[in-house]
């Protein structure tokens, strides 16, 4: 089948993130992929949760002191908005309407890129009041596994871009159209571990 195979709204497959077999391969891998993830994130919960009893030795301020609920709670919404945004966006997909799937996209990538701003705050507040990666076995483990999944915020901003702006003039295919559905899988994927943060980390922080 050619890849490259120029379309309509009435010829565009059902599937088209697995009409070929390239893309069922694809899609197999990107689970496998996802697995992994999934094992990494749960030996830094398991981590975090282990330590967060040893307490920040030294620091003159409690969990329920230290985060900032609201601010946390505005990241949230922005991350959970983004996901929203990437369904519209494979919906668009699904319907061979490329022009609507790219802007939907570029807005998941902008709440996206508002998240990791707040984030980037977050650290450095944090920072200022001396809160610091090497302040406890505690910070280590807390700023470890936010770190991490801010990390894989960032790699999915520049994933997104860079398919954005590869595509831009390509239009849908049978080739970039998995390569999209994978992206939203992964974004999908991020703002769960985010919902286990927030709930795990933030919110028993505060509650105690």
């Amino acid at each position: 089948m050619d890849l490259n195979k120029k379309f309509t709204p009435e010829t565009w497959p059902d599937n088209p993130e697995r009409a070929t077999l390239e893309a069922k391969n694809k899609f197999i891998g990107f689970w496998l992929f996802l697995g992994g993830e999934t094992i990494l994130f749960a030996t830094l919960f398991a981590t975090y949760l282990a330590l967060k009893n040893k307490g920040p030795s030294g620091f003159g301020f409690s969990t329920q002191e230290l985060y900032e609920l609201p601010l946390v709670f505005a990241m949230t919404m922005l991350l959970l908005t983004s996901s929203l945004t990437s369904v519209f966006a494979m919906y668009h997909m699904k319907n061979y309407n490329f022009k609507k799937m790219q802007l939907w996209l570029v807005i998941t990538a902008f709440l996206g890129l508002g998240f990791l701003m707040l984030e980037v705050y977050e650290f450095s507040h944090y920072a200022q009041l001396g809160f610091t990666f090497n302040n406890s076995a505690f910070s280590s483990a807390f700023f470890t596994l936010v770190g991490a999944h801010g990390f894989h915020v960032a790699i999915g901003l520049v994933w997104i871009t860079l398919l954005v702006l590869r595509n831009s003039k390509r239009g849908l295919n049978l080739y970039n159209a998995p390569k999209f559905y994978t992206f939203s899988l992964y974004w999908h994927f991020i703002d769960v571990v985010w919902v286990f943060i927030f709930t795990v980390v933030y919110l028993m922080g505060v509650i105690g």
